[in-house]
């Protein structure tokens, strides 16, 4: 068990160390680089779910026949 501690350690350790030499070189271009792509792209994903879900609602209430401004006409006289 406590060579898979020790592994963990010096993993980390070269994680860390790493990543401290990647900041000096580049600084935090890369890494605001990411994150922006990311957040283009969950956007882009959430707006396309949100999207999908409207127009399949649409689908729906055509495919009664009647639109709901029609029943309503019917019902108010």
């Amino acid at each position: 068990m406590s060579s898979v501690m020790e592994h963990s350690a010096a993993a980390h350790h070269w994680v860390t160390e790493a990543a401290d030499l990647a900041a000096k070189e580049q600084g935090a271009g890369n890494l605001l680089r990411v994150v922006l792509i990311v957040m283009v792209v969950g956007c882009v994903l959430v707006g396309w779910f949100l999207l999908r879900g409207y127009r399949q609602g649409q689908d729906e209430n055509q495919g009664q026949g009647r639109s709901q401004a029609e029943e309503r006409a019917d019902r108010d006289g």
